[in-house]
């Protein structure tokens, strides 16, 4: 059975379509925002008679184009079909009131990874505040969470909003994009004309344990590169934060992490000593990787790749979020004076005198946890466990499959 998504089923059926016959429409799209035929989602709704005024672009831009991270895409005019496409990862952040001007509903079709830090939930939530200011509909066409439905993580803490985090939700949120859109207008209290194409077929549980098998993996971003990416990321993001490498520079950049200065094989064993449970479900390898742009660039890292896949995937007991917290505890650990994470002067995604770990974490309980030699991983478990079941708990009646 093919899964169709969201832009599958409006194309689909004429009655979905309706209520747009004389709007203009918005589309908020990215690479993989195409159809099960792989037709780009801008294509195939003008194909079927929708009235396009305008584009918008998140993170890395319409076309997918900039490699590296918070590079900045400009505005500029769609050479086929002459509309203006508006970035809202350059001069803004937020759609500006003119660029809200050029249309009545927005279609928002974006390939999601299942993770706070992932911008283009953040996106989304800007661009519902934008629809209730200037009384325009939104409607999200419905993409499968390909990391599924486990949660994961501390809650993002009062204070601590960012481009990288829109508000309370745990790191690895369980939710869709058209189900989190119902829980920023619950949670923000706002006043929109929302809704969801929902997806037909999808199983959450089903064989891809979030992915639908039959369909083709396209990077949402251009480091997304296949699945076991989008399950690990959750914890691989964290790295971004850290002088480690991520691997970006490599073929599969946000799988694994490494330095020239670390023993992978000695912080692999470290970690099976601190916490063996954590490292359920995934198997880990040490690897050597020499990136070709980005950190330690051009120099020879010893690396550890988190393998979510293979007959090691257990999807249930996999916890992206633990196994890489426990890789930075090991590292600790083993070297107690290494400089892991990036000082203030780096500014991550706009941000001002914090530590980038702490922006993505949402607060400073994970770096503490980790540079606190007396923390053992019960600590860790008691500052994530209750608002893990917290969340779980809240977003609940919020589950469209």
């Amino acid at each position: 059975m093919t899964t169709l998504f969201g832009i599958d089923r409006l194309l689909a059926d004429p009655a979905l379509r309706k209520p747009l016959e004389g709007k203009r429409v918005a589309l908020l799209a990215h690479p993989a925002s195409v159809t099960a035929d792989l037709m780009h989602s801008l294509d195939a709704l003008v194909a079927a008679g929708i009235d396009i005024t305008a584009v918008f672009g998140p993170q890395h831009g319409v076309r997918g184009d900039l490699q590296d991270n918070m590079m900045e895409s400009p505005d500029f005019t769609d050479p086929t079909y002459g509309m203006p496409v508006f970035s809202l990862y350059g001069e803004v952040r937020r759609p500006s009131g003119q660029s809200m001007h050029t249309f009545d509903v927005m279609l928002v079709d974006l390939q999601d990874l299942g993770c706070r830090i992932y911008t283009y939930v953040t996106t989304l939530l800007y661009i519902l505040e934008a629809a209730a200011q200037h009384g325009k509909a939104v409607w999200v066409l419905d993409r499968p969470n390909p990391a599924g439905r486990p949660v994961e993580g501390t809650r993002l803490l009062l204070g601590w909003e960012s481009f990288v985090g829109a508000g309370p939700m745990v790191m690895r949120h369980g939710l869709t994009m058209g189900e989190m859109g119902h829980w920023f207008i619950r949670h923000f209290g706002l006043d929109v004309d929302y809704r969801v194409i929902p997806m037909d077929g999808w199983q959450p549980e089903g064989p891809g344990f979030g992915w639908p098998m039959e369909r083709v993996w396209i990077n949402p971003s251009p480091n997304a590169a296949n699945l076991n990416m989008a399950r690990a990321y959750a914890g691989t993001v964290m790295v971004e934060g850290a002088t480690l490498s991520e691997g970006r520079g490599t073929t599969r950049p946000l799988e694994l992490f490494g330095a020239p200065d670390i023993d992978a094989k000695a912080v692999i064993a470290e970690m099976r000593r601190l916490a063996p449970e954590w490292l359920a479900g995934c198997k880990l390898r040490d690897i050597w990787f020499e990136p070709t742009f980005h950190k330690h660039m051009k120099r020879l890292n010893s690396g550890i790749h988190i393998h979510a896949e293979g007959a090691w995937y257990d999807h249930a007991a996999f916890r992206p979020w633990r196994v890489q917290a426990l890789g930075f505890k090991a590292i600790r650990s083993l070297y107690p004076d290494y400089p892991i994470w990036r000082g203030k002067d780096f500014k991550y995604e706009y941000t001002d005198d914090v530590l980038a770990i702490d922006v993505i974490n949402g607060g400073p309980g994970l770096r503490e946890w980790v540079d606190d030699a007396g923390a053992a991983p019960g600590d860790l478990d008691a500052l994530a466990l209750p608002d893990e079941a917290g969340w779980r708990a809240e977003v609940a009646d919020l589950l469209i499959y």
